[in-house]
């Protein structure tokens, strides 16, 4: 085997076997830290000899093996390590009654990967640190693709990752699954660092292109793993059907030059049928056994995608509905920029005027200051209104506040053509979160 073809091996091996061998490693060390140390040294190792030996037939056993040997080296001449081995003994001798160290990475105290999810999706770190720790740990992504995808230098990314695994070590984070009302809490931190991951690979931030595909199928993988750990959290269900709709459109979104093709003027044919169909399977699995019960945030917000998903044609859309939703999301989240969302969907359902309304209470309070789909809304529902010159100053105002530069060119074309006669052809779409950030609906 060539030196390029092993490299390509390991790091197809890494993509797949890493989170699991984390998880694995950290349950023995009680450090994550130092568990993807113990880790990187395998798959040094696995560098240094696939080219010669070849791939072998059990990879990620491979791997573990050679890890574990690491950590026994470590514990040998390591008092620190020594204390940890008799603790891990103990454990291992009460749970039942065996205290073989190979028993250690075979043992599954609950679900190694969940544990890793939960410690690395910490309150305790920033939220930047748990996204970035996340596609560490989780995804298998190097420093470097995390930075290129997020438009960070890799010195950023770096220091977050390792002020957050000494943030966690300091602050003795247990590997476990929280019980109780701290699991509740510590649910919602994992599946708002999936969401991040997959708005920002939606809708990207900042740069030249509007969608980093990678990020989203990472956040898909991610959702796809915790729904099988957790089958019966109607949310994590709620969030992958969410994520599975939206990605449903990739291929529509965005036309050859790469710039954003509105939801009105979509190829609908061009929608993965594939997945509209696991996001409705994971959506009837979001919902409660009692339809008089409410729904969750990210539940609620798949909902809104199926709306889309259902209708064969942009006019068939049942905007009625989709402002309905909005309502009971506004009055879960009290994010107004779920409200900036109803208010678009209220402009399909009732009027431009109706929803200008609900626009101009949020431009008044400031709460969306600095926000760009504040004035690309107002400035669409005013066009509509024939308020051609207050329109355009609103889409001037959309296109100086965003940082992606497909985004830009679209709002400082509207600013443009807002002269032309004849209303236009879509409204933005809704575009909303249920924590203050974008959903990945229809700013398209």
């Amino acid at each position: 085997m060539s030196h390029t073809d092993a490299r390509r091996a390991v790091e197809a091996v890494w993509r797949i076997e890493s989170a699991r061998l984390v998880a694995a490693l950290t349950r023995m060390v009680g450090d994550v830290g130092l568990a993807e140390e113990f880790a990187q040294d395998a798959l040094v190792s696995a560098l240094e000899k696939w080219p010669e030996e070849g791939v072998p037939e059990r990879p990620g056993a491979w791997l573990t093996t050679v890890a574990k040997r690491r950590i026994l080296d470590r514990w040998r001449r390591d008092e620190r390590f020594q204390d940890r081995m008799v603790e891990l003994g103990r454990q291992i001798v009460e749970h039942d009654g065996r205290a073989e160290f190979d028993a250690v990475l075979e043992e599954d105290y609950g679900d190694d990967l969940l544990k890793l999810m939960f410690v690395c999706c910490h309150p305790v770190l920033s939220t930047e640190a748990r996204v970035a720790l996340t596609l560490r740990m989780l995804g298998g992504l190097t420093t470097d693709e995390i930075a290129r995808a997020f438009l960070v230098p890799e010195t950023t990314v770096a220091q977050r990752i390792v002020r957050a695994k000494r943030t966690l070590a300091a602050k003795r984070v247990p590997f476990e699954v929280p019980l109780g009302e701290d699991r509740d809490a510590r649910l919602a931190s994992v599946l708002e660092v999936v969401y991040l991951v997959f708005n920002e690979g939606y809708t990207a931030t900042s740069g030249e292109d509007l969608i980093r595909p990678e990020l989203c199928e990472e956040a898909m993988r991610l959702g796809r793993v915790l729904a099988g750990l957790l089958p019966g959290e109607r949310e994590v269900h709620g969030l992958l059907a969410l994520m599975e709709l939206h990605a449903s459109r990739f291929r529509a979104r965005v036309a050859p030059d790469g710039s954003p093709v509105p939801l009105a003027d979509q190829d609908r044919s061009r929608w993965d049928r594939m997945l509209v169909t696991r996001g409705m399977r994971a959506l009837m699995l979001s919902l409660p056994p009692d339809p008089s019960q409410p729904r969750g945030p990210y539940a609620l917000q798949a909902a809104i995608a199926a709306e889309h998903a259902r209708a064969l044609a942009y006019e068939d859309t049942d905007w009625t509905v989709i402002a309905a939703l909005y309502l009971a999301l506004a009055r879960e989240t009290g994010s107004p920029v779920v409200e900036l969302n109803r208010a678009v969907a209220v402009s399909m359902a009732r009027g431009p005027e109706a929803a200008l309304e609900i626009v101009d209470a949020l431009r008044d309070s400031a709460t969306l200051d600095g926000y760009h789909l504040l004035p690309s809304v107002r400035g669409d529902l005013l066009e509509r209104l024939g308020r051609a010159g207050e329109a355009r100053e609103e889409f001037e105002r959309a296109a100086a506040l965003t940082r992606n530069e497909r985004e830009r060119v679209l709002l400082a074309d509207r600013a443009a053509r807002v002269a032309a006669t004849g209303p236009p052809t879509v409204a933005l779409g809704t575009v909303v979160t249920a924590k203050d950030v974008r959903e990945p609906e229809d700013e398209d």
